[in-house]
């Protein structure tokens, strides 16, 4: 069987196949792998033994043969019924919508009770990324958009961990589980210089740390588990 190559940055479905590998799900679950491309990451969880379906905006595209793509507009309704799924994988879609309510109600909806929904996205937050939106006024992995473009691949969003909490626990989720891909070897250099500020500043402007702790800091990429709370 021909590896099918995945379109997302270098690196990115390895490392979230090692910390999905971790996490010890039953291969008996149903999953549905939300912007599935052209099928990486459904070809490898098929290979594990999953019971895998897979959607996308340009299903045209999906070269595994062995799952049929179904088109999904993920702005809008999904076209499966409740509580069908235990587990949803998005592999960096989330940046690329802007309606993130319709995307966790949905979710929400097709998910079985306790089921997970597991999100990997750019972290805007790493300090790497703070410092170019200091100087440029775009996050890392988000440039200016083209704004007679509408393709669905542009990076559009770039949301807080604490924004997608609010936007996950509105819609019966628990808030998320936060890991990452890994350290930035800039970010840590960043992090020795400035981490006395970091801890210093919000605690005498009374705001939250939540923000600051050390994955969040230093994170290529954001890898959130957000539980069903049916």
């Amino acid at each position: 069987m021909t590896e099918i190559k995945p379109i997302t940055m270098p690196g990115t479905h390895q490392r979230f196949l090692e910390f999905f590998r971790g996490q010890n799900e039953p291969v008996n679950l149903k999953v549905l792998d939300i912007g599935a491309g052209h099928g990486a990451f459904s070809q490898k969880l098929y290979l594990m033994g999953y019971k895998v379906h897979a959607c996308d905006l340009f299903p045209e595209l999906f070269e595994f043969d062995e799952i049929n793509c179904t088109r999904v507009d993920i702005t809008r309704t999904f076209p499966y019924g409740d509580n069908t799924f235990d587990l949803l994988i998005a592999i960096e879609v989330i940046e690329h919508i802007t309606d993130h309510e319709n995307f966790f109600s949905e979710s929400g909806r097709i998910l079985k009770p306790g089921g997970k929904l597991y999100i990997t996205t750019p972290n805007i937050l790493t300090l790497k990324s703070r410092i170019r939106f200091l100087l440029s006024g775009f996050f890392l992995a988000f440039n200016p958009l083209q704004l007679d473009n509408y393709d669905g691949l542009q990076h559009v969003s770039s949301l807080t961990l604490d924004q997608y909490n609010y936007i996950a626990v509105r819609n019966r989720f628990h808030v998320a589980r936060l890991e990452i891909d890994r350290e930035q070897k800039t970010s840590r250099f960043w992090y020795c210089l400035l981490y006395p500020w970091l801890w210093i500043y919000p605690r005498i402007k009374g705001i939250s740390v939540f923000h600051n702790v050390r994955k969040l800091l230093l994170g290529r990429l954001l890898f959130l588990t957000f539980k069903n709370n049916k």
